[in-house]
Formats: structure tokens, C-alpha cells, sequence
């Protein structure tokens, strides 16, 4: 098996734990969407770390991906993959913060419950500072930005090379720009961070189209005619 089907494979074995995981962390985290989310939280502990876990393990593999395509990528520009690491890797670092809040929310319920009766105001003015890194909050918007830029980036590559059919590329450019546009328009209030609108926007136009990537990359590989080219194809 040669170097560059080596890293298609892996590129593809990654797309799918990081979409994956981040599907199956859901479950694990519906206490913090509870109305009294800081007893589900406690009562839910462990669940609530599991989600956490995952989202870890999702956040390591967007950077990963990013990173295994880098050798081939910049080949043909340089710029646009070395961008795509950079956003792919600052969404990566947004879902670690998410983490981080994660465990903080935790710790935050446990001692709230082991207060008995505490000032409730004071636990949950604390709360919602945490749940701002959460996901659904400042930081899930932010890594979601910085995830549809980096995906934009290597999908023009793929575009205009053809390492992967073009309708695979056409597919990953709509889909990144209707996700980019989905968390513009939340961080312009004209959708809610959890709304249809939304995931209409996000999740039905790019989990199906990264699985047929992922899909095609571990069956099929890169181009073999556009890799073994001495200079970039590109089509004008």
C-alpha cells in the first residue's frame, strides 16, 4: 500500500470517529439541557463525562484530519491547506474548551446539590457562565465557523484538482457554506442555536456528504492520475 492511500484511508477512518463521536455524545449530555440541569447534571455524572470524552475524541480528530491531508493538499496550494489546518485546528482547541466546561459544569452540580439549600442565584449565575463554553454556546459557534472554513478550503482544493470526484467537492462546498451561513445567522440572533433552521442547514447537508467522503477515501483513495502528476491539474 503506497504513502498517499495509506493517508486517504486514515483521513477517512478519521471523518467518521469525528462525526461519530460528536453524534454520539448527544445522549450523554441531554441532563445539561434539563430545566434543572445542575440536579440532572449531578444525579448524571458519569453520562455527562462520557459526552465529554467524546467530544474529545471528536475535537482530536477534526485536528487530525486537517493535518493527515496537509502532505497531500499542499501540493497543489499550499496556502488553502495550511489554512485549513489552522481553522480545523482552532476548532478542535473550541471543542476542548467545550470539554473543559463540561467537567467544570459537573463539579459546579455536585457541590450545588451537596449544599443542601444554597443561594440558588449564585450557582446559577456560575452556571451560566459555563454553559456559555458548552455545547450549543459561544464555543460550539465559534468551532462551527472555524469548521466550515477549513472544510471550504480543502474542498476548493479537491475541486480543482479532481483527487475526489468533483460531485463528492460540489457537495462539500455547498455544504460548508450552508454551515458556515447557519452560525452566522446564530450569532445574528436570526436563529436559535438549537432550531430547525439550523440543522437543516448544518447536519442535513454535511454528516451525509462526510460519510460519503469518508466512504470514498477508504475504498477508493485519491486520484491516483492526479497524485502521480508532477504538476497540479487543475481545470480552469
Amino acid at each position: 500500500m503506497d504513502y498517499y492511500r495509506k493517508i486517504a484511508i486514515i483521513v477517512g477512518v478519521l471523518f467518521i470517529i469525528a462525526t461519530g463521536a460528536d453524534i454520539l455524545s448527544f445522549p450523554f449530555l441531554a441532563p445539561m439541557n434539563a430545566t434543572n440541569y445542575l440536579v440532572d447534571v449531578s444525579a448524571n455524572g458519569g453520562l455527562v463525562a462520557t459526552g465529554a470524552l467524546l467530544l474529545f475524541i471528536g475535537g482530536a480528530a477534526a485536528i487530525g484530519i486537517a493535518i493527515s491531508l496537509y502532505p497531500v493538499l499542499r501540493k497543489y496550494n499550499e496556502g488553502l491547506a495550511l489554512g485549513a489546518v489552522g481553522f480545523r485546528t482552532v476548532e478542535g482547541v473550541l471543542w476542548f474548551v467545550s470539554v473543559r466546561g463540561l467537567l467544570l459544569l459537573i463539579t459546579l452540580s455536585q457541590q450545588f446539590v451537596k449544599a443542601g439549600a444554597p443561594d440558588a442565584s449564585y450557582f446559577q449565575t456560575l452556571g451560566v457562565l459555563v454553559l456559555a463554553e458548552l455545547p450549543g454556546g459561544v464555543a460550539t459557534v465559534g468551532s462551527g465557523l472555524a469548521f466550515s472554513i477549513g472544510c471550504l478550503l480543502y474542498y476548493i482544493i479537491f475541486y480543482r484538482t479532481k483527487l475526489v470526484p468533483r460531485w463528492i467537492s460540489v457537495w462539500g462546498l455547498v455544504a460548508a457554506i450552508l454551515t458556515m451561513s447557519s452560525f452566522v445567522l446564530t450569532i445574528l440572533g436570526l436563529i436559535a442555536p438549537f432550531s430547525t433552521e439550523r440543522d437543516v442547514l448544518t447536519a442535513l447537508p454535511m454528516l451525509p456528504q462526510e460519510m460519503v467522503l469518508a466512504v470514498w477515501l477508504i475504498v477508493k483513495g485519491f486520484n491516483p492520475s492526479v497524485i502521480a502528476s508532477k504538476s497540479p491539474h487543475v481545470d480552469s
